[in-house]
């Protein structure tokens, strides 16, 4: 790839696709990858978090001052923003739409449970005072995907405890269909993304209008969560109950993506093949008691 001087000014790019989510489904890992594509730039952040940004004035947005990156070299055509909230977040997508109605949009999804838990893993790596899981599970428990962001907490806080309402994949994809034409979408599955990777970074490019990579980057597992953290262990009960809330969403989900799911744990819980009790002692290892 051709590459500046340090001093140059190539100027500035709108940024031109984004990976919408889901938060903990390897979304760093494919955005990493696309941005080694000698035509795409490197952004400043992976996540920049714009479309869900509720102090920003969206009656009169700046695009041009606000949401552009740096061009790091002549050949570049693409840049992306990777903010997996943007998928869940309410009224995010929008926004993205009253910034570019052809956005290309791509979203990676995780069986919900398993996603869940990484989410409240990464929480308590990064600050070990979080709730513990039962606190988790019970501190904000929608019964569907909500539609607007909380009054009576802070933005930031919301981001954090909405670990459960973000699993309602099938809402998400029902709102996004609404917003972006079906075929702005490129959905792929976490477990099938990593164990074929280099045919799923084909899809991604050639969704986004790229050649294909000559050589594709080796596959490199970005902010992948901790071995261990300390807290309370997932129960068996607690995996059962979080799999009937996800039921219904599931089924929509399953409709309108066409992705293979037989294989989720909330899948195989719900259809009776994977005892709860088994996933739970399998998540457990990744948790030492509190002392």
């Amino acid at each position: 790839m051709t590459r500046p001087e340090p001093d140059a000014d190539l100027g500035r790019m709108r940024y031109n696709f984004s990976i919408v989510g889901v938060q903990k489904s390897g979304t760093s890992t494919l955005s990493g990858t696309i941005s080694q594509h000698r035509l795409v730039c490197r952004p400043p952040r992976k996540e920049a978090h714009f479309f869900n940004n509720e102090d920003y004035d969206w009656a009169h947005p700046d695009y041009e001052r606000d949401y552009t990156a740096p061009r790091r070299a002549k050949v570049h055509t693409m840049v992306g923003d990777s903010t997996p909230v943007y998928l869940f977040w309410p009224n995010a997508l929008e926004r993205m739409r009253a910034y570019d109605p052809d956005l290309p949009l791509i979203a990676v999804f995780r069986d919900p449970i398993e996603r869940l838990f990484s989410h409240w893993t990464m929480l308590r790596t990064r600050h070990p005072d979080w709730p513990d899981w039962p606190g988790f599970l019970t501190e904000f428990r929608p019964t569907s995907l909500p539609t607007s962001v909380p009054t009576d907490v802070k933005p930031m806080r919301y981001k954090h405890m909405s670990g459960i309402a973000r699993g309602y994949y099938g809402a998400q994809l029902e709102h996004g269909f609404s917003v972006f034409p079906r075929e702005q979408w490129l959905l792929l599955e976490f477990r099938q993304m990593l164990a074929d990777f280099d045919p799923s970074v084909d899809r991604a490019t050639d969704h986004l209008g790229l050649p294909r990579f000559r050589e594709h980057p080796p596959l490199r597992n970005r902010y992948a969560g901790a071995e261990l953290v300390t807290g309370t262990a997932p129960t068996g009960e607690d995996l059962a109950s979080l799999a009937s809330l996800y039921a219904a969403d599931l089924a929509v989900f399953d409709r309108l993506s066409g992705l293979d799911t037989s294989q989720w744990p909330t899948t195989r819980i719900l259809a009776g093949s994977l005892d709860p009790e088994e996933l739970a002692r399998k998540l457990a290892t990744k948790v030492a008691p509190l002392s």
